[in-house]
């Protein structure tokens, strides 16, 4: 299926894994694709996956990847610097919780990279480098990122199968008919009517300081991950040792939760700029196309907005090719655009602000049609 070739690298390998799970083949007469998806649109699709392997857009430069971490350790390493010579008056404090937000953000993106086998042609090298990354540059388990993003990847937007729309409806009411299903059924959890307010205080801030924090050593540890808590470990050991020598205990703890904060903030608001806007609902079992699409929007191309945002401005291309390196999203974008066109599909594609705009909008949106659905009677 569409999903096993988006997902794996090394085909023949994980191919061998599967034979214990075939129960048997369709009969000759029985139809290959199940008629709630676009047959054409399929047909189409694979055609173009093919033509993007013989164009070579499969294969990653290593040096742009090299120079990408080159510039993650000298910020990181810059963090420091700035408060050894300049001291930790309030000034060199902020400059230095600037520069190392900046580290840790560019390290995300670069570990995103790397989990989905992106850097590397053998797999052996990207899991390898994804621990350095994502443990001990990070803080953060490789292995809890990659079994919630692989989900997320599977099926964007599908409400008890995406782990990244977990919120609805404890914290927010996400989507048009979940908001009015939920009203219907006089549910409230929260004042959903405030939730456009109320966002900019809780999820952007407080996601990687509090539940996320959490939940990867949670998941690390029952999951028994101990090599990626043994990475992790040397995260804050080496964060506490370096940074504890410089500045006091209240102003070393106030250091991390400040750019704990500051990394939320950026990483929610460029994640969710994407998905929050687009459709949310049930899993409606379309093909591999129609699902990415339907949960899914691009961001103007600019050489800021591929830094700012790791190149997930290409969100459409990365979910529809996610071992594709991210340096050529721009070259396949204009094919996808295509097929797009070809079948009727909308192809979203916004400004930057007017992205991070959409995400407020739909968020009070979504409370406004609750609310409709709770008053009335």
């Amino acid at each position: 299926q569409d999903a096993f070739v988006a997902f794996h690298v090394d085909k023949v390998l994980v191919s061998k894994y599967l034979k214990s799970l075939q129960i048997g083949e369709l009969a000759p007469d029985q139809p290959s694709i199940e008629p709630t998806k676009n047959k054409m649109l399929v047909k189409d699709f694979r055609e173009l996956r093919a033509a993007v392997e013989k164009m070579g857009l499969l294969k990653p430069n290593q040096l742009f990847f090299f120079l990408h971490l080159a510039h993650i350790l000298l910020l990181d390493t810059a963090a420091w610097l700035i408060l050894l010579y300049f001291g930790t008056s309030l000034i060199p404090f902020i400059v230095s919780l600037v520069v190392l937000t900046i580290s840790q953000v560019q390290a995300s993106w670069l570990q995103h990279d790397l989990g989905h086998l992106s850097v590397f042609r053998k797999t052996k090298w990207n899991r390898l480098l994804h621990k350095f990354v994502m443990c001990h540059l990070i803080g953060a388990s490789a292995k809890w990122w990659t079994l919630l993003h692989s989900r997320h990847h599977a099926k964007p937007n599908c409400f008890r199968k995406d782990p990244d729309i977990d919120m609805h409806p404890f914290l927010f009411t996400l989507g048009k008919k979940f908001s009015v299903e939920l009203g219907i059924k006089k549910k409230k959890y929260m004042p959903y009517n405030h939730q456009h307010k109320y966002f900019f205080i809780t999820l952007p801030p407080l996601l990687f300081p509090t539940y996320f924090h959490c939940h990867t050593f949670y998941i690390a540890y029952t999951k028994r991950y101990w090599a990626d808590l043994a990475w992790m470990l040397t995260f804050y050991i080496r964060f506490f040792f370096t940074y504890g020598s410089l500045l006091e205990i209240k102003s070393l703890l106030a250091y991390y939760f400040i750019f704990r904060m500051l990394e939320s903030s950026w990483f929610v608001w460029v994640s969710q700029m994407n998905h929050i806007p687009m459709d949310i609902y049930y899993d409606n079992n379309l093909d591999w196309v129609s699902t990415q699409l339907q949960a899914t929007c691009n961001v103007e191309q600019s050489l800021f907005n591929d830094w700012f945002t790791g190149h997930l401005n290409f969100q459409i291309e990365h979910h529809l090719f996610p071992t594709m390196p991210r340096h050529n999203y721009w070259k396949v974008a204009p094919l996808v655009k295509s097929l797009c066109a070809k079948h009727g599909i909308e192809y979203q594609c916004k400004p930057l602000l007017t992205a991070f705009a959409d995400i407020v909008h739909s968020l009070k949106n979504s409370g406004e049609l609750w609310l409709d659905a709770y008053l009335h009677k």
